[in-house]
């Protein structure tokens, strides 16, 4: 992969509006992506609990999470802005990733069997491929919303991300659904003591083998900017000389105002939402099924951790017939407003978890978090790349990425001990923090963002001074 600048002198034009075909095409591997974070999101403190780890471990394990993101998204996103090659700008981390969480995805239901092949602690055999797994999502994750800012011109940002949202929604569907749906074909969800159960194994098969498939066909049927078309599109400056790594620093003390609101209410969401991550699967266990925190190998701890995916398969549902009314409601509400609001059912949708007793209504509370499961992966960054230069788009996804993983690791750190020696183990009493977590980010959100009629000099001014 190699750098270029264009010495032509261009004429200045307007990036091209994309078809929806087109939009469809250059997410489509995100479907593929976010079947993978179904798989490990629903399925991962279960795994964790069935190799041996407690309730107050697992916030902990899953910081391998956060961590990874941390470090590579700001890296792949300086990387693919100073990127061109034959395969395009983005398309060759999107590749890279995809295999590398492709070989996560079959290791790590495994790392009992692998034990046997090599000598190591099983939960850290387990969590190092946790981390490849993870830090290889991010890897392609990344360069997709990076690809958005770069194709679209920027009045379609909110369709771009929409169409995202929705095929991120199509995937987790199917990953948060695929144990439940081999349950019912015959496959085992039982295990012995130490081990996992077939139908978490063949769910994690499955996703890898539809990543690799979802990722080719973006590669194949997407043609990226070359750097003249990309210079041409703001005279010339779209394409600058090539940046050192050190300008990562640099970039990140130069953030412009807007996008540290964004990063307020981006913190609030993503703690409520690494929260029920982490938590759901032990707060229904003891909550809800009426089990012992230390029962983690029963035929009922596995029914409820198959609950658990079906719930998250359940907010993915919902939020996809969102993301396609975003746009609709953000042109009558505003962009904030509607983020606001979607944040403020989702706390609710949180909450209601601990007053809805009946495991079969509680589809009831995956209404409001799919409406802000659908706002979240949309609306902050259609609210983002109105404020940031085209040729900073990788770096500041990367950078934007802070306000999501902070929040997960501060979670993470002090999540298990809180539930443990605040809360009794009782896991359902966390839940409800998160909840109230993401109704304070419906407040941040309406307090202190800034809408795009409100203050268009301020946020032209700053898109100036980054790019200068």
């Amino acid at each position: 992969m190699i750098s270029k600048q264009s010495n032509t002198i261009f004429t200045k034009k307007i990036k091209p509006n994309l078809s929806i075909a087109q939009i469809i095409n250059m997410s489509m591997g995100f479907l593929g992506i976010q079947m993978a974070f179904g798989l490990q999101n629903g399925n991962a403190s279960r795994i964790l609990a069935n190799l041996g780890a407690d309730v107050h471990e697992l916030s902990w394990f899953w910081l391998v999470a956060p961590v990874t993101g941390l470090i590579v998204q700001p890296i792949i996103g300086h990387m693919g802005d100073n990127t061109w090659s034959p395969l395009g700008r983005r398309k060759p981390y999107f590749l890279i990733g995809a295999v590398l969480c492709a070989i996560g995805l079959v290791l790590l239901p495994n790392a009992a069997s692998v034990t046997h092949l090599i000598a190591a602690n099983v939960l850290l055999l387990a969590v190092i491929f946790l981390a490849m797994m993870d830090a290889s999502i991010n890897v392609a994750m990344e360069p997709f919303r990076a690809l958005v800012g770069d194709m679209l011109p920027k009045h379609q940002g909110t369709i771009g991300f929409s169409v995202q949202t929705i095929l991120i929604g199509i995937g987790a569907v199917i990953g948060s659904y695929l144990p439940d749906w081999l349950t019912r074909l015959g496959i085992s969800n039982v295990a012995p003591e130490g081990f996992v159960a077939d139908n978490v194994i063949f769910s994690f098969y499955v996703g890898a083998g539809f990543l690799i498939l979802t990722i080719l066909y973006t590669i194949f049927t997407t043609k990226e900017y070359s750097p003249e078309e990309f210079a041409s599109f703001e005279d010339g400056k779209e394409v600058a000389e090539p940046s050192k790594f050190s300008d990562i620093f640099k970039d990140f003390a130069n953030i412009p105002t807007q996008m540290k609101r964004l990063g307020i209410v981006q913190f609030f969401s993503w703690f409520a939402l690494f929260t029920m991550w982490v938590f759901t699967t032990s707060a229904l266990a003891t909550h809800h099924f009426g089990l012992s925190p230390e029962d983690t190998h029963s035929e009922a701890f596995n029914n409820a951790g198959d609950l658990t995916g079906k719930l998250f398969g359940m907010y993915n549902l919902w939020a996809i017939p969102f993301a396609f009314l975003l746009t609709p409601i953000a042109k009558f509400l505003g962009k904030k407003q509607t983020h606001a609001l979607a944040l403020l059912a989702g706390g609710l949708g949180l909450i209601s978890m601990y007053f809805i007793k009946d495991t079969s209504l509680l589809w009831v509370s995956m209404i409001g978090l799919g409406f802000a499961w659908a706002s979240i992966l949309a609306m902050p960054y259609a609210m983002l790349i109105e404020v940031i230069p085209q040729r900073k788009m990788g770096v500041y996804m990367g950078i934007f990425n802070f306000f999501i993983v902070i929040p997960q690791i501060i979670n993470g750190i002090f999540g298990g001990p809180i539930v443990s020696n605040i809360f009794g183990k009782m896991a359902i009493d966390y839940i409800v923090v998160g909840g109230i977590c993401m109704l304070i980010g419906a407040v941040v959100t309406m307090v202190f963002i800034k809408s795009e009629d409100e203050t268009p000099k301020e946020i032209e001014e700053e898109i100036q001074q980054v790019h200068f």
